[in-house]
């Protein structure tokens, strides 16, 4: 990952209240320093701010948790105060949908050449374009991101329509070390039970193949409650 680290912009600026300052501090500013920019965008008026950054810390901490965080600065340049938003997600394409939902333009949140690894085939291309409209349609239920070799990315997510056809999803990104690609594949499933159960086999080193997914559902209001997730991964056992 590239090592650039952001500026937030916010030199004369102070939080609007000591609790978005201590949120800020706790979320963003303590691990300022080990976070690179791979994308960026600022508004003509100076007053919005977005990012897509890789935070170095986590590679640090719990084991499979997400490394990317969206970042959201809302600036006031009248009282000269800030507020903010952020969500930590485990793929690219997940953070830029967040940040177009905040009223980011999507091809400003892109990442240029250099600064994330390449897509291996044009059904990659596809389906983050996709993902990018459309991830709000759901719900991050789980995440594990394996960043040593083999190196990737798994995703659950669950549609936010109670009536969708196939309200459970899993992400597969798997990156090819040796030529710094990657592939991203989706599987839906009908049921929680199914989703797991590939889940939990893939982590146990089967490969189950992942069942077609079909179009993406509309989003609603939040679903009800589900069973207990899988387990994280216990290793690199794969």
């Amino acid at each position: 990952m590239p090592s650039y680290e952001p500026d937030f912009r916010l030199d004369g600026y102070e939080a609007v209240n000591d609790h978005v300052a201590d949120q800020f501090w706790g979320h963003i500013g303590i691990e300022q320093d080990q976070m690179a920019v791979l994308a960026e965008h600022h508004s003509d008026d100076a007053e919005h701010s977005f990012y897509l950054m890789h935070n170095g810390a986590v590679t640090w901490g719990i084991p499979g948790e997400p490394q990317l965080v969206a970042l959201y600065l809302k600036r006031d340049p009248t009282t000269r105060t800030y507020r903010f938003d952020h969500a930590e997600l485990p793929l690219p394409s997940m953070a830029q949908s967040w940040l177009i939902a905040r009223g980011c333009p999507e091809e400003k949140i892109l990442l240029a050449d250099g600064m994330g690894n390449t897509p291996a085939n044009e059904a990659t291309r596809v389906l983050e374009e996709r993902l990018r409209s459309d991830g709000d349609h759901f719900a991050l239920l789980i995440s594990y991101t394996h960043d040593s070799d083999p190196i990737e990315t798994t995703v659950m997510l669950r549609a936010l329509d109670e009536k969708a056809a196939v309200p459970f999803r899993v992400l597969l990104e798997e990156v090819d070390s040796d030529a710094w690609t990657y592939t991203l594949r989706e599987g839906g499933f009908q049921t929680f039970e199914s989703a797991t159960q590939w889940w939990e086999a893939h982590w146990n080193g089967e490969e189950p193949p992942l069942p077609t997914a079909s179009p993406a559902a509309r989003p609603a209001t939040a679903a009800p409650g589900l069973p207990a997730l899988p387990a994280p991964p216990r290793g690199p056992s794969r």
